[in-house]
């Protein structure tokens, strides 16, 4: 028995809807969407309204728009593959709280379904203003928080507006209970040997959920670019590989915090090194003691790969979040294609927090392997850092309180 207030425990009946939903989708410069898994997510939530008469009205950010209104910004695209995926008509309003909004979400009936124009194009959306949530939360009588790759943002369409519901009148959706769910058993209860594999960029990203990690798994798997930092740490040279020189005892603090739990941390043994970072730059593969002045490491090197294999060949549940390397460009993209192979050929449960990794785990194909892709990064990471989410926070039962 969860503690979230859930959307089945609601009287939806022919009421009207508002769902907030995590349309943000990478898109190509044609407006083209790349991936649509965040759309498809929503869909178990939006027709269970359907099949209960409700009329429904969905809001999404996407991007970062900065002034208003910009055509790159719009959701219409969304609307359009949603549209598809359902197998019926949307409407769409050319506004958020504007005129064509409020008239397309009073006129709206029972089975119909409302998208608003991208909420960021209100400027209050990011300030969690409350006079923008008021006038959402009068467009329905419920409100339903489907949008985890939001909620560790107090954002008015994600915790401002709860103030306007109370608990009979707001849950969270089917996506939002997953991913909450899947976070707290992972870090409660996970079938052992369970192995965490952190990459990306920076280490202070990841610092406190490396930290909130350590005394729960029983492997650590460090790659990407915040492993030089570790390295560095070690003494190692490493030309000019990416470095956080102001986290270096952090690193040794999380080593020697290893050592002491008695947690393996495994660090990369060779990298795919190139002085500058571009397609044509030519490449060595060196161990880490042997990086050139000047060159930077770019990728995990194949004896990594191999090490890192081995450590995941008995894991029994892997949560990956963070790429082994610079994988946008192709000769920087192995390591983090292999090891997601490795990390589906395990026997294990299989959880990826989304983002970067999240891509990583499309193009290598893997996608339908994992057991859970968290759809969203940021949120993910905090779940894992023990943090309570602001848009979460206002659904829990208050007898959990």
């Amino acid at each position: 028995m969860s503690d979230i207030l859930s959307i089945n425990e609601l009287n939806l009946s022919g009421k009207k809807v508002f769902i907030r939903c995590d349309f943000n989708v990478p898109m190509d410069e044609f407006l083209n969407i790349t991936d649509d898994r965040r759309i498809r997510s929503a869909i178990p939530t939006i027709r269970y309204c359907l099949d209960n008469g409700c009329s429904v009205i969905l809001a999404s950010h996407l991007g970062r728009p900065k002034n208003g209104f910009e055509e790159k910004f719009s959701l219409k695209p969304v609307e359009k593959r949603l549209s598809r995926l359902l197998g019926r008509d949307i409407k769409f309003a050319d506004d958020v709280i504007g005129q064509d909004a409020k008239k397309k979400a009073s006129e709206l009936k029972p089975g119909e379904v409302l998208m608003l124009e991208n909420l960021r194009f209100e400027k209050g959306e990011t300030k969690n203003d409350e006079n923008l949530a008021k006038e959402l939360a009068s467009f329905a009588q419920i409100y339903i928080n489907d949008a985890f790759g939001v909620c560790h943002r107090a954002h008015a369409s994600v915790e401002a507006i709860t103030k306007f519901f109370d608990d009979e009148h707001r849950a969270a959706g089917f996506l939002l209970q997953k991913e909450i769910n899947f976070a707290q058993n992972l870090i409660k209860k996970p079938a052992r040997p369970f192995v965490a594999v952190v990459g990306g960029s920076k280490v202070s990203g990841k610092l406190q959920a490396l930290h909130n990690l350590l005394p729960r798994v029983d492997k650590l798997i460090i790659g990407g670019g915040m492993a030089f930092t570790f390295l560095k740490a070690l003494g190692e040279n490493i030309g000019n590989s990416l470095l956080e020189e102001d986290l270096i005892a952090d690193a040794l603090e999380i080593l020697r915090k290893g050592k002491e739990l008695g947690v393996k941390v495994y660090l990369p043994v060779d990298v795919v090194a190139a002085q500058t970072f571009s397609a044509e730059s030519a490449v060595k593969y060196v161990s880490v003691q042997e990086i050139p002045s000047g060159w930077m490491g770019l990728d995990i090197g194949p004896a990594s790969t191999r090490l890192f294999k081995e450590v995941l060949a008995d894991a029994q549940t892997v949560w990956w979040n963070g790429p082994m390397g610079v994988f946008e460009m192709d000769k920087f993209s192995k390591g983090s294609i292999k090891i997601s192979h490795a990390i589906v050929e395990t026997h294990a449960t299989t959880v990826v927090g989304g983002g970067d990794t999240a891509d990583v785990v499309e193009r290598a194909g893997d996608a339908d392997e994992m057991t859970f892709i968290s759809t969203g990064g940021g949120a993910s990471l905090e779940l894992i850092e023990g943090k309570e989410l602001p848009g979460v926070k206002p659904l829990r039962k208050a007898s959990f309180e």
